[in-house]
């Protein structure tokens, strides 16, 4: 006799868990009641069928190359266990059964289906496993739509964009039987070199926070949990190496890193956190009860999962080196707060049954996760009496995971994304008073690849490679093929000069020849994200410095050279040094990997049929090293003025984009000279397209504090506004700005509101700001928590035609 046939027998007319009439929290009870320790244990867990990581385990030379060695016998470690045996009790989470191999909606809806009678069948109480995917540019399977990646929402700002976007890729996931998608990355961006800055959304918290929490109310929207990711600290890594050591401060750290995540858990409604692989300050996160516990839950109130990232768990004795092994890297993670291993079990085993009846493990921790799962489990309908494997497919037979819907979003983010840095001499291509050009070169090694268009996570870079003859999966124009399309009258050549990486420039001869012999050169430079090492952007993909990859800048160099006119389009996951670039360009564009439909929106925007729209979340640094971190920068941090050598101001700031019309934003009006420490002022400005084509500009609010107990940026985004006008069009944009707003960490740790006097800046870029007014915070200095206004609202309003006052 097994140990499951000695479990206790359950009546099953009796099984209050499955009664929705009953609150949640009641059949959560009755469940955990019900449950053996084997069984709630076993809910913690996850099982990954299908990964081949292991299957192809990286060569020893390759391994130190990649820098993946530590995680080797972790690999070799996980998905050892027999499907049978890991869900002999339950199973929690079922991991990427439509993202580890090419298959289409249908076949992989007929593997839940599968796997899910078998946990169901497996499970003495009839429980499911909640199916989680990664979702970082869409839906990371076989054929799904390739969004712009995270870097590229935020270059829109425009949340309401991405909440579309984020409640279509929902429908298509839960659609195919998934309820927890692995989005948004959350983290801060705090150095350009760092490999996963195509993941973030910039590098200012207030961005990060708006566009975050609007992708996790569109997620939501669509039953499916969204996930925050990754907490925290990940993003400011020494030398920006991926799982390097945070040296950061908690104050910098509650200042900059931490906000998005409250955000997008108070005014996004997620539902689950995922823990960073770093340390910060020598604890790492999956071990640290401060932050999972006392910030997440107790200060933030948070109810939902914490779930580890992949291997975290285990990672905490192979590469962290704080436990003596995964046994008791498991119980350190358990009590510090996450509550379900992924993408297997190995640190939440058997071995915690063990070491309960030993009293070595309070059982009421095993009780905390899993109430925190069953709870979500119950919320997604899995326990309800009409739930069957069946039906948690039941769209998939008729589900278009490309459909036109999903292509026309794709294509309005790209267009919206691409940012305009230098007109210059060149563009538009066409237009009143141009000639078209009849002979164009286009070169570049991303100028006909397509997978230059996709994120690290998109299903064509992430798991692709490994099944070259498959292509990409979806239609996905290249540059060359949009501008064939958009100039169809242009004689087009194509020379591909060089690798993205690499040092190889045989070709630069022949593209060189190319622009010599055109009217105009279109030269399309920029990454090809992968995995560790294989891609220069991307995860484990982080930069010596900011220099183009491998021989891309020289190949510019040459175009120059040519005297045609050279068009530089950088399609890139993060910021490079393009000062050099900018001097020989007669225009200049930069495009953060816009996705399937991101070689029209490119080739749109060249040719003026397209108004670029695009913002800088990020800014672009002047020379490739002493790089200038990001805009968000204390007095000493800018600079200096002569007592450094480096000039740390950028080519580009933080929130700058051209147009093909003109703007003027003017006439500040500040509602109060003084507010108290809990009051509220306006700020109002009004803003006018001056130039004869539609247009829309991002107004953006600036807050600094003059005098503060600890040194404070010399400013900082605080709200921004898109505004859509026509020629001759004007509009008042009004910033409602709660004192809130200014808080800051002190040097006693605690959040404050501190008076004093505030400078209100307002214009299109952290560089051009030209209101500029002040406001006094006057009476005591307040303590603020969780509970303290996280948004500053704002209202658009038309203005009358010719007039001075009033909306119309």
């Amino acid at each position: 006799m097994t140990a499951l046939d000695r479990t206790p027998a359950v009546d099953e007319a009796l099984r209050p868990w499955q009664d929705p009439a009953l609150p949640v929290a009641d059949r959560v009870a009755a469940l955990l009641e019900a449950m053996t320790l084997e069984e709630k244990v076993a809910q913690l867990g996850s099982r990954w069928i299908g990964n081949d990581m292991q299957a192809e385990p990286v060569a020893a030379d390759d391994a130190a190359t990649l820098n993946v060695a530590p995680m080797q016998d972790v690999f070799a470690a996980s998905g050892t266990v027999p499907l049978e045996e890991a869900i002999r009790y339950g199973l929690g989470h079922l991991t990427r059964v439509h993202g580890s191999k090419p298959v289409t909606a249908q076949e992989g809806a007929a593997e839940v289906i599968r796997l899910q009678r078998a946990v169901v069948a497996a499970s003495r109480l009839g429980i499911p496993a909640i199916v989680h995917e990664e979702c970082l540019t869409g839906f990371t399977t076989y054929g799904a739509t390739v969004y712009p990646a995270a870097i590229a929402w935020a270059a829109t700002f425009d949340p309401e964009l991405v909440e579309r976007m984020a409640a279509a890729i929902g429908r298509d996931m839960r659609a195919v039987g998934v309820h927890q998608g692995l989005s948004p990355v959350m983290d801060v961006v705090r150095d350009y070199r760092w490999g996963r800055v195509e993941e973030t959304m910039g590098e200012d918290p207030y961005l990060v926070s708006m566009v975050g929490a609007a992708y996790v109310r569109g997620l939501e929207s669509a039953g499916v949990i969204a996930t925050l990711k990754h907490f925290a600290g990940y993003s400011a890594s020494r030398a920006a190496r991926n799982h390097g050591p945070v040296p950061m401060g908690r104050r910098e750290l509650m200042d900059m890193i931490l906000p998005p995540f409250e955000t997008a858990i108070a005014l996004g409604g997620a539902r689950s956190v995922m823990n960073s692989y770093s340390d910060v300050d020598g604890v790492p996160a999956g071990a640290d009860p401060w932050l999972l516990t006392e910030v997440l839950r107790e200060d933030w109130g948070f109810t939902g999962t914490v779930v580890s990232d992949y291997w975290a768990v285990p990672f905490l004795a192979t590469m962290h080196q704080i436990a003596a092994d995964t046994d008791e890297a498991g119980v350190q993670a358990l009590a510090a707060g996450i509550d379900v291993e992924l993408p297997d079990t190995l640190g939440f085993g058997p071995h915690l049954v063990e070491r309960v009846r030993r009293g070595e493990v309070p059982e009421s921790l095993i009780d905390r996760a899993a109430r925190r799962l069953l709870t979500q489990k119950i919320e997604l309908g899995l326990l309800d009496p009409d739930w069957t494997p069946e039906t948690s497919v039941a769209e998939a037979s008729g589900v278009d995971l490309d459909s036109p819907a999903n292509r026309a979003l794709a294509r309005e983010l790209a267009e919206r994304s691409v940012i305009l840095l230098d007109a210059g001499t060149a563009l538009p291509l066409l237009g009143e008073g141009r000639t078209e050009p009849r002979r164009v070169a286009v070169v570049g090694p991303c100028a006909d690849d397509a997978r230059t268009f996709m994120g690290c996570y998109a299903f064509p870079n992430h798991v692709l490679p490994r099944y070259p003859g498959l292509g990409l999966g979806v239609e996905a124009p290249s540059l060359l093929d949009a501008l064939r399309a958009e100039l169809p009258d242009a004689e087009l050549v194509h020379e591909r000069g060089c690798d993205v990486q690499g040092e190889d420039r045989a070709g630069f001869a022949a593209a060189a020849a190319a622009a010599r012999g055109a009217d105009l050169c279109v030269a399309v430079v920029g990454d090809l994200a992968g995995l560790f090492g294989l891609g220069t952007s991307g995860e484990g993909c982080d930069a010596d410095d900011l220099r183009l990859p491998g021989v891309q800048e020289d190949l510019l160099a040459e175009l120059a050279a040519t005297g045609t006119p050279v068009v530089v389009v950088v399609v890139s996951g993060r910021p490079y040094a393009l000062g050099e670039v900018h001097a020989g360009a007669a225009a200049l564009v930069q495009a953060f990997m816009p996705g399937e439909e991101g070689g029209a929106a490119i080739a749109g925007v060249l040719s003026g049929r397209i108004q670029p729209e695009g913002r800088l979340p990020v800014q672009i640094p002047r020379g490739h090293g002493g790089q200038p971190g990001t805009y968000l920068q204390p007095p000493l941090g800018a600079n200096s003025h002569g007592i450094s050598n480096l000039d740390p101001t950028p080519l580009f700031p933080f929130g700058y984009g051209a147009s093909y019309t003109t703007f003027e934003v003017g006439d500040l009006r500040i509602s109060d000279a003084e507010v108290p420490t809990d009051g509220e002022f306006t700020v109002s400005v009004r803003v006018r397209n001056t130039g004869g084509r539609a247009g829309a500009e991002v107004v953006q609010l600036y807050l600094h504090d003059v005098v503060a107990q600890v040194t404070r940026p010399v400013k900082q985004l605080t709200g921004f506004a898109r505004v859509r006008l026509e020629p001759g069009a004007a509009a008042e944009v009004r910033f409602r700005v709660h004192a809130d707003r200014t808080a800051f960490t002190g040097r006693d740790l605690r959040r404050i509101v501190e008076p004093g006097q505030i400078q209100v800046l307002v214009g299109t870029s952290a560089a051009d700001l030209p209101c500029r007014g002040g406001v006094r915070l006057a009476g005591p200095s307040r303590v603020v928590g969780h509970d303290r206004r996280l948004v500053t609202p704002v209202d658009v309003v038309a203005l009358v035609e010719g007039s001075d006052a009033g909306p119309s």
